[in-house]
């Protein structure tokens, strides 16, 4: 279920190496956005590589999530301590080699204490081995949207190779909010109970800021002091992230003054705007969180709406890794007859066309004459091509052929 294929994993080396064009550094990078209105309140260095130390469980706890929606595992489920595991420095539970603690005991960990052990064994127990977890999670980042990430282990301890931005942390905790929002709650614990010992949590600045309920924090030396944060002032959702911080006071600090600045409304002008889209989904909707820079004032789309709902597009993994440039999001805007489903938006004709060829054999015979469909459209002064399937029946129908694409491991979402 978890196997990589070999053109993918050379795909993620690729990503790897292109997203080196310029080394990692601690440099301090903020970025505020709120949700609502699809604006980017305030940015500083949001695309420039740093590396995400904890902020990389944030990926971690999202796949556990997914295989617990998907019931591939259970809370109760026993995962394995395996010696990567039980190697892995403080932060951690300090289970022993060989012992087990459940993917509860795990998510919680990861949460509040950002063990390291506990996100080592859910990657040791998901792919074999964190490598190929790393693997895993950043084919998933690229789903996600997030265009300049490249994972390599599951807990964020040092790797000069793994790297994040501060909008791709903001895209991911995002994602968590909206895709997983019962288990999200769960990051406003302040401390856990385990095995007889009282655990304090480390997101001190969610203990001290009014309406702030996540997300993570994280610190390596070569990243400096990160955070990813959610807040939510009045009904109103606002995501920040701050990377880079000289100390963890020093990191929160600048988070509180920021949202300070921004958040209340005082008229500090939007230097860019998101994709936003819904806070909430229905279980079991394979569309993922997509968010990217956006492009200076495009000419406007019927589908591209910002500051609304939307069920964003997932760019294709192999167009995001050849560019390796922050890519802004095709979103379809969910009004009316659902008839299609969009496999993904390719660089080439040729290679959306080898996507539907792809997609065909796993729908045939069960839903009709479907009308494969290649569309082209301009985008930042470059062609794109969406590769989809019409011909549906209704919207029941285009669902479970997106759910059969994704259990074959290929991004889809509905379309009208």
């Amino acid at each position: 279920m978890f196997r990589i294929s070999r053109v993918v994993a050379w795909i993620v080396l690729l990503g790897a190496s292109l997203a080196f064009g310029r080394t990692a550094q601690a440099d301090y990078a903020h970025f505020i956005y709120d949700v609502k209105s699809g604006k980017v309140l305030t940015q500083d260095g949001a695309d420039e590589l740093n590396h995400p130390a904890s902020l990389t469980k944030m990926m971690t706890l999202y796949m556990t999530f997914e295989a617990l929606r998907d019931r591939r595992i259970s809370w109760d489920q026993d995962i394995l301590i395996t010696p990567n595991a039980a190697s892995k420095i403080p932060s951690k539970l300090g289970v022993p080699e060989g012992k087990t603690i459940t993917v509860r005991e795990a998510v919680n960990g990861m949460i509040v204490r950002s063990a390291n052990d506990a996100a080592a064994a859910m990657g040791d127990y998901f792919a074999g081995t964190e490598e190929r977890f790393g693997e895993m999670m950043t084919k998933r980042a690229r789903a996600l949207g997030m265009s300049r990430t490249v994972f390599k282990n599951a807990s964020g301890l040092p790797d000069d190779a793994q790297v994040t931005t501060a909008r791709d942390m903001a895209v991911l905790a995002l994602a968590l909010i909206r895709d997983f929002p019962r288990e999200y709650a769960m990051f406003s614990a302040k401390n856990m109970e385990f095995r007889g010992k009282r655990l304090r949590g480390h997101n001190n600045l969610m203990y001290r800021y009014p309406g702030m309920d996540g997300v993570k924090t994280g610190y390596i030396k070569a990243s400096g002091f990160n955070i990813a944060s959610a807040v939510n002032i009045n009904g109103r959702r606002y995501i920040g992230v701050v990377m880079g911080g000289k100390t963890a006071r020093i990191r929160d600090d600048r988070m509180a003054a920021l949202l300070d600045q921004y958040v209340p409304g005082n008229g500090a002008p939007a230097d860019g705007a998101l994709v936003a889209y819904e806070e909430q989904k229905r279980p079991g909707e394979g569309a993922a969180a997509a968010l990217a820079m956006a492009t200076p004032t495009p000419t406007p789309r019927k589908e591209i709406t910002l500051g609304t709902a939307a069920a964003p597009a997932r760019a294709s993994m192999t167009n995001l890794y050849a560019t390796a440039q922050p890519q802004q999001p095709i979103v379809q805007q969910p009004v009316g007859p659902i008839v299609g489903v969009q496999i993904a938006a390719a660089g080439t004709r040729e290679a959306a066309t080898a996507l539907l060829e792809q997609a065909l054999p796993v729908l045939s015979g069960n839903y009709g004459r479907l009308a494969p469909s290649v569309e082209n459209y301009a985008e930042g002064g470059k062609q794109y091509f969406r590769a989809r399937l019409l011909g549906f029946a209704d919207a029941g129908a285009a669902g479970r052929a997106c759910a059969a694409l994704q259990a074959k491991s290929m991004n889809c979402f509905v379309v009208r």
